[in-house]
């Protein structure tokens, strides 16, 4: 495996492990993603908005076979490699939540019928998770490269930080999305949606459907999210195996769990502000890498801690908003 930040500070290669990942494992890991993404279309996105008994049942494997191969990473090659792989997993999962008030929106914006929303899902996380893949080789590149790469992802987390408690990303506007104004200015599109076809016939032309421009947006808009999260998890490991394996995984379980809470959105007040404090802590630790090499447990207990503070204080939160 190429080493990564072979020339770094000690202080900053202190979170990389030197694992023995063979072409195999990559592959292996790349197979078990594939599969998971195929399990989730032909047998989740079936064509028909899941119950809420369903979506917990999947959202439930989903993190049984992430701790599952948490528990793998972990006799394979150790306590530490485990838990960089466990704060990694439940950090990603933990900003993914935002992605699942974003689609809610988007998914509302365009109409998109309850029985196409299990696919358009799945398409885009499944297109997420090849953005994401290379999110992770160019940062760890750069990472490799230019030791300055820890400051600028230090100063952006903050910088996303501070979006998040002042709630700049609250109002989410799809027809601002760069990407959809220019596929509607360049590709005639129908009025409304054919099934889950993304082009039709229509007198002797091939006309989009607006589920391609959903497609787009929930692509594209992903993108955004990864240029956040992918520096999160850097902090926390930059070995590319581990960090590939959380996002994945986290990702993988995004659909059945946006179907288990789009319908509690506004019970979630404190969210922002709990991921906020750990974007905040993840960009300090980074921009004091030379400095502070602070232990796996406690990123791991910041973690858990903030995200049991922020849903204790949005359930107690609830009913006030509701009586109000």
């Amino acid at each position: 495996m190429t080493p990564f930040l072979d020339g770094l500070p000690i202080a900053a290669s202190a979170a990389r492990l030197d694992l023995d990942v063979s072409v195999a494992m990559w592959g292996g890991l790349a197979l078990l993603v594939v599969a998971m993404l195929a399990v989730d279309l032909l047998c989740f996105a079936r064509g028909h908005a899941p119950s809420m008994r369903e979506s917990i049942a999947w959202s439930l494997a989903w993190i049984a076979l992430a701790l599952a191969l948490g528990g793998v990473l972990w006799a394979w090659q150790g306590g530490e490699a485990g838990s960089q792989y466990l704060a990694g997993y439940l950090l990603e999962r933990s900003l993914s939540l935002d992605n699942i008030f974003v689609f809610a929106v988007i998914l509302a914006y365009f109409a998109v019928p309850a029985a196409l929303q299990p696919k358009v899902l799945a398409w885009g996380i499944a297109l997420a998770v090849v953005f994401r893949l290379a999110f992770i080789l160019v940062g760890a590149a750069l990472l490799d490269a230019l030791h300055p790469t820890f400051y600028a992802f230090g100063a952006l987390l903050l910088y996303t930080a501070w979006k998040l408690l002042r709630h700049d990303d609250a109002q989410i506007e799809p027809e601002r999305n760069r990407a959809l104004r220019l596929l509607r200015a360049r590709i005639p599109m129908t009025p409304g949606y054919h099934g889950d076809r993304l082009v039709v016939s229509t007198a002797g032309r091939r006309i989009a459907t607006p589920l391609l421009a959903v497609f787009v947006v929930v692509a594209t808009t992903d993108i955004v999210f990864a240029v956040d999260s992918i520096p999160a998890i850097f902090a926390v490991t930059q070995e590319p195996f581990i960090v590939f394996a959380a996002n994945a995984l986290a990702m993988l379980g995004l659909r059945a769990l946006y179907f288990v809470l789009v319908g509690l959105m506004d019970r979630f007040a404190y969210l922002s502000h709990g991921l906020a404090v750990i974007l905040a802590f993840i960009g300090v630790k980074m921009l004091l890498i030379d400095v502070w090499d602070p232990p796996m447990w406690l990123s791991l207990a910041l973690i858990v801690g903030v995200l049991a503070a922020t849903a204790l204080l949005s359930l107690r939160a609830a009913p006030e908003r509701t009586a109000a």
